[in-house]
């Protein structure tokens, strides 16, 4: 076999090779009379089919074989020899002018990137500051309390706040248009359901009353056919009923999950679960601006193999979200609507990568059974839930890579310049994004 590289670009490289003919067809023989020990065919008993009857049948697919393993043994060989970090699969082209006794070819594919992370020094990381206070205890009471209220029948008119229970029909130049009317539809004033004007038409109503008024839809109106149109709608209240909110009481701590009712004991509960999510929007905070840091200092380019596959598995997430979800896949968006996300994803993936190997920053037993516990404290058998963590090994996997991820971060923050930064319960509550 015979070899010779180029580079094509920064990743791209082109491999020339060559195998022996007489090495194919040697490689077919044995393939051949392998095929004859255990071949059926009309007329011959197993295993004593001529090896030329089998050959006028199989040599072809012989022929395929032997050259595909020939020119994959050639490749292989080839990147071993040169010490190259292959991404993705090598796209094969024939020579059209071989060589009378040989095989000539060529291997097109891409190299993985030398990552040399850049200078941390001078970056700078807020490191976010909160704790957890009464104030932070009683907001999230309330929001707990909201999330449980119900509604009672009043005879008044609507007030924002209130569930208005309506008939509507919706008419544009006189004709009923698709989803311009319903019959017992229930919404609450001021939550957004519907367009602000519609929502401002039907407040002051009561009961029994109707209304007719003209609506203009938004420019940017999702369906378009009504998007910067006038419509007349006809509304009619079936009922009104205002939102009444449970007590913060024995009841309300019974349903949320403390057995005894008591009040104390609810608050240190939504203390402890407040303090843990605090935790971990802070450590999400704090990883976005390191992600960021790493690949802002550490500019490189990424093979497009990479970045393809990467691109087909966010599209094959997005087709089965939207299946969970009833929606048709041919809803969901084309594999390239993805390619910048999956781009960035594959740089911080080789970063990260050769922080860790460079680093020794791989995941530590201990930290992994730190994650396992603290993950299992939001359950009623938090001792269950760790059994079941390690009566199977692989389960730890997605602990461990984040594990390895609070390494990285832990690294970085070391080098760059961090400082702490006060940031209000909205701020944290409200900003944390996952990576």
């Amino acid at each position: 076999m015979q070899t010779n590289q180029e580079a094509t670009n920064a990743l791209e490289r082109r491999i020339d090779m060559s195998v022996a003919l007489a090495e194919i067809d040697r490689d077919v023989d044995l393939r051949l009379k392998k095929l004859s020990r255990t071949v059926k065919m009309p007329g011959f008993r197993p295993g004593k089919v001529p090896l030329k009857v089998v050959a006028r049948t199989y040599e072809p697919q012989a022929r395929s074989e032997a050259i595909g393993a020939a020119v994959e043994k050639a490749f292989g060989e080839a990147v071993r020899a040169q010490k190259l970090r292959v991404a993705g699969y090598p796209r094969i082209e024939p020579k059209e002018t071989s060589d009378d006794g040989a095989l000539e070819f060529s291997a097109v594919f891409e190299v993985y990137p030398e990552v040399t992370p850049g200078d941390l020094s001078g970056r700078e990381i807020d490191r976010p500051v909160l704790e957890v206070g009464e104030a932070e205890i009683d907001r999230t009471l309330e929001v707990l309390r909201k999330q449980r209220t119900r509604f009672e029948t009043v005879e008044r008119a609507a007030a924002v706040g209130d569930r208005v229970v309506i008939d509507f029909v919706g008419r544009k130049d006189g004709e009923l248009f698709e989803g311009g009317q319903a019959s017992g539809f229930p919404f609450v004033l001021g939550s957004g359901t519907m367009l602000e004007a519609f929502e401002t038409a039907v407040t002051g109503l009561g009961a029994g009353e109707s209304k007719t008024f003209d609506l203009t839809f938004p420019a940017d109106y999702n369906a378009g056919n009504l998007a910067g149109q006038t419509v007349c709608f006809e509304v009619t209240v079936r009922g009104v009923e205002a939102p009444v909110l449970p007590e913060i009481d024995a009841d309300l701590a019974r349903a949320l999950g403390v057995a005894d009712g008591d009040i104390a004991r609810l608050r240190e509960e939504v203390k402890g679960n407040l303090t843990r999510e605090v935790k971990r929007r802070i450590q999400t905070n704090i990883k976005n601006q390191v992600m960021e840091t790493l690949l802002a200092v550490t500019p490189i380019d990424v093979p497009r193999a990479l970045v393809n596959a990467e691109s087909a598995q966010l599209a094959e997430k997005a087709r089965n979200d939207l299946a969970a979800r009833g929606i048709p896949a041919s809803n969901a968006p084309a594999e390239s609507w993805f390619a910048e996300q999956a781009a960035r994803r594959v740089k911080l993936g080789l970063i990260m990568a050769e922080l860790v190997r460079a680093n020794g920053l791989h995941a530590r037993s201990e930290q992994v059974r730190t994650l396992v516990e603290e993950m299992a404290q939001s359950y009623e058998d938090p001792a269950e839930l760790v059994r079941w963590y390690y009566a199977r090994p692989e389960r730890l996997a997605q602990l461990e890579a984040v594990a390895t991820e609070d390494n990285v971060v832990e690294w970085v923050c070391s080098r760059a310049r961090t400082r702490d930064k006060t940031i209000s319960f909205d701020e944290l509550m409200g900003g944390a994004n996952a990576s």
